[in-house]
């Protein structure tokens, strides 16, 4: 009799353990809230509401966090149904702790905030807008890919395990959570090696791209020179002239060189800032050929610097930025004077033709060379390769050396809690609103203003 009490017993525990772990298991049974997101969030870069499963399917949600993993960089991914409580973009921010770009799509409207530290409000902005009135998997793909081309910042470290789309832990990841931990060392050197190989791979994806527009310069400059026609025993050519001449064709050697030596995209730096120092002997060549005082020495024109050395400083305001005074050309100073607008070097993109400073983080570098450090930040504050070279993880890709863009705090992927700037992430999904850059009737401060 005692048996079988003991047999009933153990199989009503058994039973009672197997119930247990079914409704621990199943994603229907677990209390959604805006701490549950950011748990899962810590885990894996896509969480999907289980009400919210027929928007983003497992197998679409498990290919986007494996994208995102891929890239190594903080993007968040949220779906929510449309009767989710009422909450804020700053809410869900804090409970996830992490700094990085949070993108949520309630119902059928999207949004999206940012810690400025990896992208700046314009750039969200402009991100949201491209994507909507789109369906929710080709929405979030495409916001997906663009932001991840266009933010700084670093994955999380906690993203080491499997994404399962947000809807739970599986005995499976476990097993393997505790794999990892078991290797310990070992994993970790694993994963620090395979950051390595894809951040080199990444850097020779963005020089082959750069490639293209830095051999346009210098072929540029080489049709500069043969232009010129100046010989160096030519009637009325003084020592002066001919050392701006060898100056000149030294600067255009020196160009070819580099970029042929060139392994990183901070390599072009070089090159480009020896285009540059041509470029102003050609123009001090001309000027004593002509007669002319000898030209001030000033950056190029900041629209493009093949124009050659500007003229005069012109107050430019771009696209949602700010106004600000930039260097310019004859030509383009006339254009703005006369409201037109200034023909911007623009250049290849995955999103077609751009202005080099929306163009990718490799034109930093670039840039760099033609503008020195201490300019550049004046010129690009506001525009997407401001923000990027303004972060810490910039520096680490591309390097340094392009002035103090005043950053600090946490970079992307850090656990920052919820020491973050609430501007960057005011309104809230759910509280009504919407519009082309996800403005709405919601509360909310800084560029954000609003909800979904």
């Amino acid at each position: 009799m005692k048996a079988v009490v003991r047999i009933r017993s153990l199989s009503g525990l058994l039973l009672a353990l197997l119930l247990a772990a079914l409704i621990m298991a199943s994603p229907a049974a677990a209390d959604t809230g805006v701490s549950t997101i950011g748990q899962a969030l810590r885990k894996s870069p896509v969480y999907v509401d289980p009400s919210a499963s027929g928007r983003l399917s497992t197998a679409d949600a498990d290919a986007l966090a494996k994208r995102i993993k891929d890239a190594d960089k903080p993007v968040f991914v949220v779906v929510l149904p449309a009767d989710f409580p009422k909450t804020t973009f700053s809410n869900l921010r804090t409970a996830t702790g992490i700094t990085g770009l949070y993108a949520v799509r309630f119902g059928d409207r999207f949004d999206a905030r940012a810690d400025s530290s990896v992208l700046s409000n314009t750039a969200v902005r402009n991100l949201v807008g491209s994507v909507q009135g789109e369906d929710a998997k080709t929405q979030l793909t495409d916001f997906t890919d663009r932001a991840l081309a266009s933010m700084g910042g670093s994955a999380p470290a906690s993203w080491g395990g499997s994404s399962d789309g947000g809807g739970g832990v599986s005995g499976t990841a476990l097993i393997v959570a505790g794999g990892v931990l078991v290797a310990g060392g070992a994993g970790a050197y694993t994963l620090v090696r395979r950051s390595r190989r894809r951040r080199l791979e990444e850097q020779r994806a963005a020089l082959d791209k750069l490639r293209v527009v830095v051999d346009e310069d210098i072929t540029a400059f080489g049709e500069e020179l043969d232009r010129l026609e100046f010989h160096p025993a030519e009637p009325g050519a003084d020592d002066a002239m001919r050392a701006d001449y060898e100056r000149a064709l030294d600067a255009y050697e020196q160009a070819k060189s580099y970029m042929a030596a060139a392994t990183k995209p901070e390599d072009v730096r070089s090159v480009t800032q020896a285009l540059e120092d041509g470029r102003f002997s050609l123009a001090q060549l001309a000027a004593r050929r002509e007669g002319r005082p000898l030209p001030e020495r000033r950056a190029p024109c900041f629209f493009d610097p093949r124009h050659g050395p500007s003229v005069a400083d012109a107050t430019w305001t771009p696209p949602g930025g700010a106004p600000r005074e930039v260097p310019v050309c004859a030509a383009d100073q006339a254009r703005l004077a006369d409201g037109r607008d200034p023909m911007i070097r623009e250049v290849d993109t995955d999103y077609g033709r751009r202005p080099y400073w929306d163009a990718g983080p490799a034109y930093g570098p670039w840039a760099g060379g033609y503008f020195g450090g201490g300019l550049l930040p004046g010129l690009l504050v506001g525009t997407v390769l401001g923000s990027m070279m303004s972060t810490p993880s910039y520096a680490s890709d591309y390097g340094t050396g392009y002035g103090d863009f005043g950053t600090g705090g946490y970079d992307g992927g850090d656990v920052s809690g919820a020491n973050f700037d609430p501007g960057d992430f005011g309104g809230g999904f759910g509280d009504g609103g919407g519009g082309d850059f996800g403005g709405g009737d919601g509360g909310g401060g800084g560029d954000f203003g609003g909800g979904f």
